[in-house]
């Protein structure tokens, strides 16, 4: 099962995958009426990006989710990568929020 590996390199790639799934659900939620190509072109050149960093925040919610389950499952070194790509997007979005 996905949730019994403990590796950092795993906990990275979860952590850079699961914004990404987070955004498609802010589109499917959103968005549904445009397409995917069409909503991120309007999150992109929208002034002050406001919608883009409400979307990625949001979607680092699925790394808070998956954080919570390996921290309390006791994967710690899964769960630090995870938080190693969190922190990284928190950086990403204060920096697009500051300098937009």
């Amino acid at each position: 099962m996905i949730f019994k590996k403990d590796n950092f390199a795993f906990g990275a790639i979860l952590g850079f995958i699961g914004p990404l799934i987070g955004l498609l659900i802010f589109k499917l939620t959103k968005f549904s009426s445009f397409t995917l190509a069409a909503t991120f072109e309007y999150m992109y050149r929208e002034q002050g990006h406001r919608t883009i960093s409400v979307a990625l925040s949001l979607a680092l919610l699925v790394n808070a989710v998956l954080f919570t389950i390996y921290i309390n499952s006791r994967k710690d070194q899964t769960a630090k990568g995870l938080f190693a790509l969190t922190c990284a997007y928190g950086v990403a979005i204060l920096l697009l929020k500051t300098f937009s």
